[in-house]
């Protein structure tokens, strides 16, 4: 078995290759180098360049290690063909990501209840004020969970577990335990209405980018917070400045942004109540990944189903 691997840094590579090696002994396992045209069976890779998948056509499964897929599938919206037509291409779900998400989301709309925003921005002050502020009610401190997939779904639950009344919106109709959820684009607009947060875990596709726009901000209640922990393209940057500004929203946290890195000298870094963190909400862990990764491989060769594979005409 021939297994080809991309991976942007050398020190990534020299962290995954060893673990890749005990885990699958027999494999002939290589880091892809520009200019390499080989055969191999199966393919593991982290935002590849294009020539990495030419010719690739003997290939049986493409990894890659991140939940989401919408930079391979843009280079295929960009020069179709680029992905090996027929071969599956396979997400990670979950590997310890979930948990990591609950947590960091979690975190924030727990900061923004009891308003320990307001009190770190208090503190920065010139002339600080030992002034405390009245907590939001959390009966009707309404959080909404834009995508249900499986780090939205565990993400939703946990925060209904906190006492939150949690909606829930996905393409298509879900039931979770704790969580009111809606499905499908004629009903977006009732999940939207009146959320004191929103959170979004949607996939990046051509039909959600840019979801997080001022009619979405405007069906919000007034004063509220913004999550995103998914991707910057679901955001229009400059309709998030306005609601702010005029007070729709109250305050906002970005794991992601359209651009990244962010550079240092980005209006994002420098407004008052948004909240920047370097796309670390749930970090690829690399022993689950790969344990995952090797079950679906071995799955593959005895010819049984396995889950994670995309939907080109969804985009996730």
């Amino acid at each position: 078995m021939k297994i080809l691997v991309y991976l942007p840094s050398s020190d990534e590579a020299a962290a995954w290759l060893p673990s890749l090696a005990r885990t699958l002994p027999h494999a002939d396992i290589r880091l892809w180098q520009p200019g390499d045209t080989d055969s191999a069976d199966y393919a593991i890779a982290w935002r590849p360049p294009r020539e990495f998948f030419t010719p690739r056509a003997q290939l049986k499964a493409v990894f890659t290690l991140s939940a989401g897929v919408d930079a391979l599938l843009a280079l295929e919206r960009h020069e179709p063909g680029t992905l090996p037509h027929g071969v599956p291409l396979v997400r990670l779900e979950d590997a310890g990501m979930a948990t990591q998400m609950a947590e960091y989301v979690t975190h924030a709309v727990l900061r923004y209840l009891r308003r320990f925003d307001e009190y770190e921005l208090a503190q920065r002050q010139a002339a600080p004020r030992w002034q405390p502020l009245e907590p939001h009610t959390r009966e009707t401190f309404a959080v909404g969970v834009l995508g249900l997939g499986t780090l939205g779904a565990h993400v939703a639950t946990t925060l209904a577990a906190f006492g939150f009344p949690v909606r829930g919106y996905s393409r298509g109709e879900k039931a979770l335990d704790g969580v009111r959820t809606f499905a499908g684009p004629a009903h977006l607009d009732a999940f939207l209405d009146g959320l004191k947060v929103l959170v979004n875990l949607l996939p990046s596709t051509p039909s959600t980018d840019g979801i997080l726009n001022r009619h979405t901000f405007a069906k919000l209640a007034r004063g509220a917070y913004l999550v995103n922990v998914a991707r910057g393209a679901h955001l229009v940057e400059d309709d998030l400045f306005d609601a702010l500004a005029n007070g729709q929203l109250a305050a906002a946290t970005l794991d992601v942004c359209a651009e990244e890195p962010l550079s240092p000298g980005h209006r994002l870094w420098h407004t008052p109540r948004v909240t920047i963190t370097p796309h670390i909400s749930a970090l690829t862990l690399r022993e689950p990944s790969i344990a995952q990764i090797v079950a679906k491989i071995e799955a593959l060769s005895r010819g049984a189903p396995i889950k994670g594979i995309v939907d080109y005409t969804r985009g996730y």
